[in-house]
């Protein structure tokens, strides 16, 4: 039992030894490094692609376009197109029937907005075959497009906007005179068209309260003259405001005189 004990004990030494020898001699022989990786070559990254197949502008791009003008088209409407004048002497005629919310408010925008549309087809349809297509069909980029498509806004704008107007922008924005009225930016002639636009509806007002007005005054005069001093006059007038309207057939004389003012242009 003994002699077994002593060869285990002189086999484990041996291996110990074997083992410090490789030890020491893996440590003797260091091994060279590495070489550092060469650097990639230039060209990654994200690509964002805004065309689809044959050149036209992805659907991706066609819909964000689509939100975005949805979101100004508000601004666009009142700016850029006859609702604004239409809007102001619908909103005069009912005051000066001393109907301050009849008809409501929604219903003035509604009729408004659609008479905007039915007067600006011309231009939408213009807009339409010049810029919208060619762009869905990938004949024209993004700005060019928005060129097209701002040239027959410009065309209606200027056949509706007075010279004095564009006259009195150009000096308060400090511009030189424009050579010609091709030659007027947009945003020197978006303002002279509201303005032009505000004055031709405050006449168109300012002749819709004449008859209203003389009813009015010939109601007070024979209520004084009766002595009936605490009966508001606009009680008696406003039945008889509201027959000379339909008599004469009032919402179908502003409306013609509305779509011919821009006929004319």
């Amino acid at each position: 039992m003994r002699r077994w004990a002593i060869a285990l004990g002189i086999v484990s030494l041996l291996v110990g030894v074997a083992v410090l020898v490789d030890v020491s001699s893996a440590m003797a022989a260091p091994v060279d490094p590495l070489l550092p990786t060469p650097p990639a070559e230039p060209g990654g990254g994200v690509q964002v692609e805004i065309n689809g197949p044959n050149g036209t502008p992805s659907s991706a791009v066609v819909t964000l376009i689509g939100i975005t003008l949805l979101s100004v088209a508000p601004a666009l409407l009142l700016m850029m197109s006859s609702f604004t004048k239409i809007f102001v002497v619908l909103a005069m005629t009912r005051n000066a029937l001393a109907l301050p919310t009849i008809p409501p408010n929604q219903v003035l925008a509604g009729l408004a907005l659609f008479l905007s549309l039915f007067i600006m087809a011309p231009v939408l349809t213009a807009i339409n075959e010049l810029a919208v297509q060619p762009f869905i069909a990938g004949t024209i980029d993004f700005s060019q497009a928005l060129e097209a498509a701002s040239a027959p806004l410009q065309v209606f704008m200027l056949a509706h906007t007075r010279e004095e107007d564009i006259a009195l922008m150009t000096r308060a924005a400090g511009l030189p005179n424009p050579e010609n009225a091709a030659a007027v930016p947009l945003t020197t002639l978006i303002p002279a068209f509201m303005i032009s636009e505000l004055r031709a509806a405050f006449i168109i007002g300012f002749v819709i309260f004449v008859p209203f007005l003389v009813i009015d005054l010939v109601v007070s005069a024979v209520l004084m003259s009766m002595g009936m001093m605490m009966l508001p006059p606009v009680m008696i007038s406003l039945p008889f405001k509201i027959l000379l309207f339909i008599l004469v057939d009032g919402w179908g004389l502003i409306i013609t005189s509305l779509i011919t003012s821009y006929r004319g242009g």
